[in-house]
């Protein structure tokens, strides 16, 4: 791309970036932007006001936020969510069609299916799953809690069935040394990391911290310094002492770990093979659906509009609100 090109862009995003502020403005709207998506609509909730966080602290931050409002930059389950929280309140997505692989492999009726036949288990779902799993279950949690709820749990003599990352229900599971029965589903970014070429990534960058999100294969969380949900790894990016990170999540962590640590380099952990002819991409074509003009698209039009029936608004809520409680006395 020449020069010029590369400033007509930057004038572009620019102008895009206050035509989408204006219209928040005029909507009563407030932008809760996730992690994973582009840096340009992190930064931009961030200057208006917004919120870049976990999905459960984006649709916190909705609920109590005063906007009539919420655009919420991430995927669906993401703005279902924020409007089982907030059923009063407006809720826009960029684009409705961006989803997540752990909620299309844990369709409802299966699952349904699946704890009707465990009568006997608590059924306990991670946040990355539709409206109509919550509804059908005890409890929801997201990486951040999974730990401490399932411990919890566990203590009162309960047996879980979970769903539906199977990866961070081994991981938990062998956390707490709870009874979990586990649904097979996935992330397919999270997935695809590599044990030996995070190994051989290491001796190239030896004195690197290797920071994990449990969504992983069990291999490569054995090789890691720290283990957690967005949001802990921030923190431990921060905190730790390493001067360089292999960071086994979404790449668009990126952009707040180098806020929260200035100076501190960081790397993309390896997704690919042997054979392969990239290292790594390690970033969710879901989450980069999401941009500054189909935002302004939907605020204009209001046609990217999250609908949640209200008996599933009923039915999902009670889950999430025992969450929230469990969270509140936690901390």
């Amino acid at each position: 791309m020449t020069a010029q090109a590369v400033t007509s862009s930057a004038h572009h995003q620019d102008a895009q970036r206050e035509h989408v502020k204006a219209l928040l403005r005029r909507e009563n709207a407030v932008l809760v932007a996730h992690y994973y998506t582009d840096a340009a609509l992190q930064s931009l909730a961030e200057e208006t006001g917004g919120c870049v966080a976990d999905s459960l602290e984006m649709a916190r931050f909705g609920r109590e936020h005063a906007a009539t409002t919420l655009v919420v930059a991430g995927v669906r389950f993401m703005g279902e969510t924020a409007k089982i929280l907030s059923p009063d309140k407006r809720v826009l997505m960029p684009t409705l069609e961006a989803t997540c692989s752990l909620d299309l492999g844990c369709p409802a009726d299966p699952f349904t299916a699946f704890c009707d036949q465990h009568p006997e288990r608590t059924v306990v779902v991670y946040a990355n799953t539709s409206a109509a799993v919550k509804a059908r279950a005890d409890w929801v949690v997201t990486s951040s809690i999974a730990v401490d709820v399932i411990e919890h749990l566990a203590a009162q003599g309960e047996t879980i069935l979970w769903a539906p990352d199977r990866y961070l229900g081994h991981y938990v599971q062998q956390q707490t040394g709870a009874d979990m029965l586990l649904w097979d589903g996935a992330c397919i970014v999270h997935e695809e990391f590599k044990a030996q070429a995070l190994l051989d990534m290491r001796h190239v960058y030896p004195g690197a911290g290797i920071l994990v999100h449990p969504e992983s294969p069990a291999a490569v969380i054995a090789l890691a310094d720290a283990v957690g949900s967005t949001s802990q790894l921030i923190r431990a990016a921060q905190n730790l002492p390493h001067q360089q990170f292999i960071v086994a999540t979404d790449k668009a962590i990126f952009y707040k770990m180098r806020q929260a640590a200035p100076g501190k380099e960081f790397f993309e952990a390896p997704t690919a093979g042997a054979g392969a002819t990239c290292r790594s991409c390690a970033h969710c074509p879901w989450m980069a659906m999401n941009s500054l003009e189909l935002m302004a698209r939907s605020l204009e039009n209001g046609d990217q509009e999250i609908c949640v029936e209200p008996d599933l608004v009923i039915a999902a809520s009670r889950p999430l609100q025992r969450m929230l409680e469990f969270a509140r006395q936690h901390r």
